[in-house]
């Protein structure tokens, strides 16, 4: 971390890279955040460039955090979703740190990024005790915290309800391609929070993804008893996270 307080968090996505510089006083942007298109095809080198050219125009000089959307474990790539195949099994973040010149770089799975900048800066900064996050988008990102703890690369979506897959019964994508109506999605996504609920016993479940700036729509159509609140951080989290994961040296 500066001494202004200030850490660097890049989020990777299928579609873009994004970075920015972080107050982790409060966790906002400390400028507008940059962003790239993700290289197509999105190879590890490519994104490395990628990454390379958004720290410079930002004209950041000390460590930077960055989100895959992939399971990371030690630095390595171990699945790769919405980007190159090619990731996994790259150590990720020598890559990252040999094209930002040898500097320290931290990795990780970009939903739990997600809910590190939630548990602390967001929807649940005032709760305690176990808190799943849940992205819904293409698929279901999830993280797992105990108390602001996170318990790393979790991917709750792929828990089976109802003999399939979560993500390929509740996901954003899902409602689009079906042409669901809120209450029949809502529906849907009750069943996946009822399965993981009666797992975990969370204390809340957050939700996140682009579908919960429309919360009002769904989220009180749910019928599980969990409480379920929307994320507040939207298009920044993963960048907050990094940034977060960085300055405390969270490498899972």
């Amino acid at each position: 971390m500066s001494a202004r307080g200030h850490a660097f968090g890049i989020d990777i996505g299928g579609s873009g890279v994004k970075g920015a510089a972080v107050d982790l006083t409060d966790g906002e942007l400390v400028h507008e955040r940059i962003k790239i298109p993700t290289p197509q095809p999105s190879t590890p080198n490519a994104v490395a460039e990628a990454v390379a050219k958004l720290v410079a125009q930002a004209g950041w000089e000390g460590p930077v955090g960055i989100t895959l959307p992939s399971v990371v474990i030690g630095g390595i790539a171990r699945t790769a979703a919405n980007i190159d195949r090619n990731w996994i099994g790259t150590d990720a973040r020598a890559l990252f740190s040999a094209a930002l010149g040898g500097r320290e770089v931290t990795v990780l799975n970009d939903a739990d990024a997600a809910g590190l900048a939630e548990d602390r800066y967001g929807a649940a900064k005032e709760l305690t005790g176990l808190v799943v996050l849940l992205t819904f988008g293409t698929g279901i990102g999830s993280a797992v915290m105990y108390n602001g703890v996170l318990m790393p690369n979790s991917e709750l979506g792929h828990v089976e309800v109802g003999g399939q897959e979560a993500e390929h019964l509740a996901a954003a994508s899902i409602k689009d391609r079906l042409g669901l109506t809120y209450p029949q999605w809502a529906e849907e996504v009750s069943k996946v929070l009822v399965t993981l609920e009666n797992l975990f016993w969370p204390n809340v479940f957050v939700a996140g993804g682009g579908i919960s700036r429309d919360y009002e729509q769904w989220i009180p159509l749910l019928t599980n008893r969990t409480p379920v609140v929307a994320a507040d951080l939207k298009n920044t989290a993963g960048i907050v996270g990094a940034a977060m994961a960085v300055d405390a040296g969270i490498a899972p």
